[in-house]
């Protein structure tokens, strides 16, 4: 057992991000996610009851109407969990807060579909699929297509691929930055970096620490633990699929070209080299969840049986 709790377990997020206890940390995270464009001065978890009950949206631990130092208010999920079709769901959660704000028994009323802006922060921690993401940070508004000027704040997605963050401690250079380097290496630190520079991160030191867990803590944080495994044995699944149906395509291309040079040896060649790049796209696929799981660029290559230098090519 580290000495930190896995964050992004449901039970740890909520620990540290869903607890009236714990809320200080969760408006420096937001301060320092959205700094320079608005200032949370408080923060009130919804209740539970206004979620809307249907299983889908388990992803979604932690719901907050948030106000700022200006007076404005808005509503801030945070998604967590891997689903498929991640970025559709998002969109579809995000337009439920909407759907839940607007009064249609008034639908004749100006006022009616006055709505606060929701905001949907998503932590990805995982190897984002190339048709989601291709970087650390993405934020999608609602803007003009020609001039790119923001028409509407009513709806916001922030989206983090952890994986895709390489800094080093020692590089980290705004507050923000600081934060999402405890948050992907918490589980393997041994002392919480950047005590001495942001106090907040003293509480997070505290609320993270796993040995002052009481056993009821304990066994639901372990509980919360065999989720996070069952769901990236999922995703291994997926990619072994993946792998396999590439193996049969390199497979069918080898029998084809078996046919021109000559059966025998052409399908010989064509079941090696099949084989042979259905154990390298394995090598990759496990070296990228290692990666996903904040192991350090030896320990992967030492795991997956990649060199160095292939691992860093799939960071």
């Amino acid at each position: 057992m580290g000495k930190y709790i896995n964050p992004f377990t449901d039970w740890g997020f909520k620990r540290l991000f869903g607890q009236e206890f714990s809320k200080p940390l969760l408006i420096s995270f937001l301060n320092d996610l959205l700094v320079d464009e608005l200032h949370v001065k408080d923060l009130t978890f919804r209740d539970k009851e206004l979620l809307p009950p249907t299983k889908d949206q388990r992803g979604i631990i932690c719901d907050v109407y948030c106000e700022t130092d200006t007076g404005d208010r808005f509503i801030v999920e945070m998604q967590n969990r891997w689903q498929p079709n991640f970025l559709d769901r998002s969109i579809c959660y995000a337009c439920r807060s909407i759907l839940d704000q607007v009064d249609k028994g008034r639908a004749e009323r100006e006022d009616a579909y006055k709505f606060l802006p929701v905001y949907t922060i998503c932590f990805m921690n995982y190897m984002p699929h190339t048709d989601e993401v291709s970087k650390f940070r993405t934020d999608i508004v609602l803007a003009d297509k020609d001039t790119k000027a923001q028409v509407s704040n009513k709806l916001r997605f922030i989206y983090l691929a952890l994986p895709l963050f390489e800094k080093k401690a020692e590089e980290c250079e705004t507050d923000f930055e600081k934060w999402i380097y405890v948050l992907k290496h918490m589980e393997a630190l041994s002392r919480m970096p950047f005590t001495a520079q942001k106090e907040i991160f003293k509480q997070l030191e505290d609320y993270a620490d796993s040995h002052r867990l009481t056993k009821k803590e304990w066994e639901a944080y372990e509980n919360s633990l065999w989720v996070v495994r069952d769901n990236m044995a999922c995703m291994a699944a997926a990619e072994r699929e993946a792998r396999e149906k590439g193996h049969a395509e390199g497979h069918a291309e080898g029998h084809a070209k078996g046919m021109k040079q000559g059966r025998a040896e052409g399908m010989k060649q064509g079941r090696a080299e099949g084989r042979a790049e259905g154990r390298a796209e394995e090598k990759k696929a496990i070296a990228k969840q290692f990666l996903a799981m904040g192991l350090t660029v030896e320990q992967v290559a030492q795991g997956s049986g990649l060199s160095i230098e292939e691992v860093k090519g799939l960071q």
